[in-house]
């Protein structure tokens, strides 16, 4: 798997979250039984290191003070102030999503509309349709109308290197979001848009292991075509496994485009199997469990009972509104969709401008039925579009 190196100011983000009490990190040990259903991933086999995110100490206590500081912070939500002026009006920005009906990537669709009018470009939407060859037809048109810039929406750049490479020789910077395992530049992009991945995934974690005083039995989820939702998988199992008492019981790789047919027969199969010990399912996204809602229901489940359903990532408004509605969601870690969508317009005006990369990564909230939003989407109460809007002149 390739990642771009990290700044340390991305460093240090991740490191004060993982730390909420200057505790010295060390692993506990745990054993995990019948996890499996995939072979050894990319991930594995790179030998990635999660031991900054692990629980030190007292696993559940660490994950309860994790979790609270999650619920109440109001920082990590401001973008840097000092820009470049609003560059190239009137210029076209193509937007290129992997899978436009996916609700994280069509939310941070709406921000880069958002922030595009505020600078006066125009922005042209393309649809990967969810499939390899949907997502190089939709970048070959992108590329053929001649932006001034591509931002690409959720899928790996290293499936589409051509496409990316062809762009840039061209002169047309490309810029990603959630496009890649790390946030930063890296594999063609100028740079790519996400919280840090460890982050959401250490959150997740945490829910799990708190809410269930440190015995959860787990199942997680993930999609193998995408390198961040394969870290992001990772990272969850391991922060379980250095649970001692917790135990992952499966580890499931199936598509987010099809989890709306998948999860029925997985679920049921999943309850089948481990009974009353399966106690909380971690996904990587919150499709996943839109799907699950109907095997749990069939199996006669509390909505507000275990299995408990944690996505790490996104937070869209399926997700919110299961969340509110207790029905078969009980968090997700959400992402500032917008304010992302504003950062990429941000990086794009870096790029035509010659400038480097913001280096910022916001933070992502744990979002429970104690904080969830009024609205569809989670954007902090930061000023971000004002501190944009000051360093645009707009």
């Amino acid at each position: 798997m390739s990642t771009a190196p990290r700044t340390p100011r991305r460093r240090t983000i991740l490191a004060a979250l993982a730390a909420p009490a200057a505790l010295a990190l060390a692993l506990t040990g745990c054993t995990s039984d019948a996890v499996g259903d995939a072979g050894p991933t990319a991930v594995e086999e790179a030998g990635t290191d999660f031991s900054s995110i692990l629980p030190s100490g007292d696993a559940v206590e660490f994950s309860k003070a994790l979790v609270e500081a999650s619920l109440t912070a109001s920082e990590g939500f401001t973008p840097p102030a000092a820009g470049p002026a609003a560059q190239q009006a009137g210029a076209h920005i193509a937007f290129v999503g992997s899978d436009l009906t996916n609700g994280g990537i069509n939310t941070v669709a709406e921000g880069v509309a958002e922030a595009a009018g505020v600078i006066g470009w125009v922005v042209d939407s393309y649809d990967g349709k969810a499939t390899a060859q949907g997502r190089s037809d939709a970048m070959d048109q992108a590329i053929a109308a001649g932006p001034a810039a591509i931002v690409v929406g959720g899928f790996d750049p290293t499936e589409q290197a051509s496409s990316i490479a062809q762009a840039t020789d061209a002169g047309i910077p490309v810029i990603g979001w959630h496009a890649g395992a790390a946030a930063g530049p890296g594999n063609g992009l100028f740079t790519n848009v996400s919280t840090e991945p460890l982050q959401v995934s250490q959150l997740a974690g945490a829910y799990a292991v708190a809410e269930s005083g440190g015995t959860a039995g787990v199942a997680i989820f993930t999609d193998g075509q995408y390198d961040i939702a394969v870290l992001k998988a990772e990272a969850m199992k391991a922060y379980i496994e250095a649970c001692e008492g917790c135990t992952v019981l499966s580890y499931q790789d199936s598509p987010i485009a099809e989890a709306g047919q998948r999860m029925p027969g997985i679920i049921s199969n999943l309850l089948q199997e481990h009974g009353d010990g399966l106690s909380h399912l971690l996904a990587i996204n919150g499709n996943y469990f839109g799907g699950a809602q109907e095997a749990l229901r069939a199996a006669g489940k509390d909505p507000a009972g275990e299995p408990a359903s944690v996505a790490a990532g996104d937070g869209d408004a399926a997700e919110f509104q299961r969340i509110r509605n207790v029905d078969y969601q009980a968090a997700t870690v959400a992402e500032p969709l917008l304010l992302q969508g504003w950062q990429l317009i941000d990086e794009v005006n870096r790029a035509l401008a010659g400038e480097g990369d913001s280096g910022f990564a916001a933070a992502p909230a744990l979002v429970t039925a104690a904080n969830v939003p009024d609205g569809d989407v989670y954007d902090p109460d930061s000023g971000y579009r004002d501190v944009y809007r000051k360093a645009w002149g707009k």
